[in-house]
């Protein structure tokens, strides 16, 4: 809650939400979450609704006071423990398929690296991740690139080029895949995530028309479901699955290929210093070996 108790008080100097965002290095959509999170917390309103600027009722102008004073224990606290090598903790995220390998092997190096430092990965989709991001919340996240243009603060490194192909349980015959997604049922990365989005896209782009039958956005269960023959899917050749399981194959989409690219977002104009930049180095380390291992790109 210090956070967003930073930026109550950034709001209550600057006057606006927009102005308190410019500020403090937030956008003003950020701020306004912060601030509603915090009155959630709280239980109460903070803000007068009606005024158009941003305006502390009576409670508000009551928790400012409070939150002044905590702001300030709380950073006596850090400098009584800074002496003693007392770490707070590198909280980052990751999606689910970044963490099973990758992100492992990284963080393995980062605390060979830096045994007394403390990590903390936090799970999510890579929109929520992003938000998170950009709201100060986390140091870092590795996501899904977002099919719109990142915020002027927030700054992007590919790490994979996953392209996409038509999983299809192994028994199923043939290799014509406008055929197979035309006549088989079809299990759909979920359209909530930004590789579903692409996948939507990709169908709607080759007019092609598939008969759902499940959608969900963990891409081990999609594979798992085809390989038991419930339908074909359109997944990204990921880290994870350089090879297929036995029970499905990969059809190459050909000219048709579309990829869906893996980064590092964090914001600030340049690279993360300190322990955040270390990991951030391990994390890029680990991508760019498994493309010379692998040949991927």
């Amino acid at each position: 809650m210090i956070r967003e108790l930073r930026t109550l008080v950034a709001v209550a100097r600057e006057g606006t939400f927009a102005a308190a965002g410019q500020k403090i290095g937030l956008t003003q959509a950020a701020v306004s979450a912060q601030m509603q999170r915090l009155e959630t917390e709280l239980g109460f309103s903070l803000f007068d609704r009606s005024a158009r600027a941003a305006r502390l009722n009576a409670a508000g102008q009551e928790t400012l006071a409070r939150a002044t004073e905590l702001i300030r224990l709380y950073g006596e606290l850090g400098s009584r423990h800074a002496a003693s090598g007392a770490a707070m903790p590198l909280d980052i995220g990751a999606i689910a398929s970044a963490q099973r390998v990758l992100l492992a092997e990284a963080l393995a190096s980062f605390h060979r690296q830096s045994p007394g430092c403390r990590t903390r990965v936090m799970p999510g989709v890579s929109m929520e991740l992003l938000n998170r991001v950009d709201a100060g919340e986390l140091e870092m996240a590795v996501i899904i690139r977002p099919p719109f243009a990142l915020q002027s603060d927030l700054r992007w490194t590919t790490l994979a080029h996953e392209p996409f192909r038509l999983l299809v349980p192994r028994q199923l015959p043939g290799s014509d895949w406008v055929e197979l997604l035309s006549s088989h049922p079809f299990v759909r990365y979920d359209r909530a995530s930004f590789g579903g989005r692409q996948v939507d896209r990709f169908l709607r782009a080759t007019h092609l028309v598939v008969r759902d039958v499940c959608e969900l956005d963990e891409l081990d269960a999609i594979v798992s479901l085809v390989a038991k023959g419930l339908g074909v899917a359109l997944v990204p050749q990921t880290a994870t699955h350089r090879r297929w399981p036995a029970a499905v194959r990969a059809i190459d989409l050909g000219r048709h290929t579309f990829h869906r690219d893996i980064g590092l977002v964090h914001r600030g104009s340049r690279s993360p210093a300190g322990p955040a930049g270390l990991l951030a180095r391990q994390i890029r380390a680990a991508y760019e070996s498994l493309g010379k291992t692998t040949g991927a790109v």
